[in-house]
């Protein structure tokens, strides 16, 4: 969704301002069903002249990342002081983590704005840690269509904040097992559907997409999307059985602690995305403010947010707003927006301290009987 088209969506005049102490819980039950247009007019306007992805910025973005999490990767792996293994593993996680959230950007940005960079993150990136892009491509998007958002469609959806309390540890810890699941779609899975087609189907419909709803079935895929995914499916079947092999060969050390680190980067992604809504939507299809009201910023001046949400990711609620938005420009407009707009206004209402004051509010949610 383009941000013309989002506020073209707006159906209705910007409600009062709810009473002081309402807070933004009032204000995304007022913008369930009507925009807040002065916000989606702010958004436009004062960003025309942002929203053009700057190739250098991505490829020196990407290349810094990936060389730093390989090279401390093997730091981590040559060590032989434990506390130095643990300290390259640390920056390992951090340096994958943020070159892998680039496929977020894949799915938004224009082809032709980045010649050669989905092929060149899937090489460096995705191929590697067996991620490739066609897991999020087409998959993503549908997280962002104006009647999809936060429905029983949505594959990136939940009402984790309405579920019960064991849900969210069984969230997180079942990222740690990604990596090896992976493993076992590529190596054992993707050849077996070669010979059987409802093993195939099963793959694709089930196991082929970045989604945490657990209704969701992938649709089949498109021409260009089709061929994509042959020969990264091809590449993550090769890889996957190099690193069974390298156990063999060179010794199990050195996958053991890749698998250490992609298992702890997942969790760190997990934790980021029970942060990035809040999550209380129950199925209603919802006006462009009120996705803006669920979804989270976590602006300056805390840095840590850097860390656990890169590449953009600390301005969710704004990409919300401006799906197409660069990452290197989200900063500058959030500046922008929150000077024009204020304090206490809806723009305001999205933008949180950090993560534990989130997960706490998420917690003590799922602990009120319903």
């Amino acid at each position: 969704m383009t941000m013309q088209q989002a506020i073209e969506l707006g159906t209705g005049l910007a409600p009062a301002a709810p009473a002081a102490g309402d807070g933004a819980r009032a204000r995304r039950v007022d913008y369930l069903h009507s925009d807040d247009r002065e916000l989606l007019r702010a958004a436009r306007d004062l960003t025309r002249d942002l929203g053009v992805a700057r190739p250098a910025v991505y490829w020196t973005d990407l290349g810094l990342s990936a060389l730093l999490g390989y090279g401390a990767l093997a730091g981590a792996i040559l060590a032989t002081s434990p506390w130095l293994a643990l300290a390259c593993g640390l920056v390992a996680v951090l340096a994958l983590y943020r070159a892998l959230l680039f496929i977020h950007e894949l799915s938004h940005v224009r082809r032709d704005a980045l010649p050669g960079f989905r092929l060149g993150w899937n090489l460096l990136v995705g191929i590697p840690l067996l991620t490739p892009s066609f897991m999020y491509e087409g998959v993503h998007t549908q997280h962002h269509k104006r009647t999809q958002y936060g429905t029983r469609g949505d594959p990136e959806y939940l009402p984790l904040a309405l579920m019960k309390p064991w849900s969210l540890p069984l969230f997180i810890v079942m990222a740690a097992f990604l990596f090896i699941g992976l493993m076992i779609r590529f190596a054992v899975l993707v050849p077996l559907g070669a010979l059987v087609p409802s093993v195939r189907r099963l793959v694709w419909t089930r196991l082929s997409a970045l989604a945490i709803n657990p209704d969701y079935r992938r649709g089949e895929p498109d021409a260009e999307l089709r061929r994509r995914v042959l020969w990264q499916e091809a590449g993550g079947f090769a890889w996957s059985w190099v690193l069974i092999g390298s156990g063999f060969v060179i010794g199990w050390t050195p996958l053991l602690v890749l698998v250490a680190v992609v298992s702890v980067v997942a969790v760190l992604n997990q934790l980021r995305t029970l942060v990035a809504h809040l999550w209380e939507n129950e199925g209603e299809a919802m006006t462009v403010t009120a996705q803006f009201l669920d979804s989270v910023n976590v602006p300056p001046p805390g840095i840590w947010a850097e860390l656990w949400a890169p590449v953009g990711l600390r301005y969710h609620a704004l990409h919300h707003l401006m799906p197409s938005m660069p990452y290197h420009d989200l900063p500058e407009a959030h500046r922008r927006l929150r000077r024009e707009l204020g304090e206490r206004s809806t723009y305001d209402s999205a933008n949180h301290a950090g993560m534990a004051p989130l997960v706490a509010r998420i917690a003590r949610s799922t602990m009120v009987v319903r």
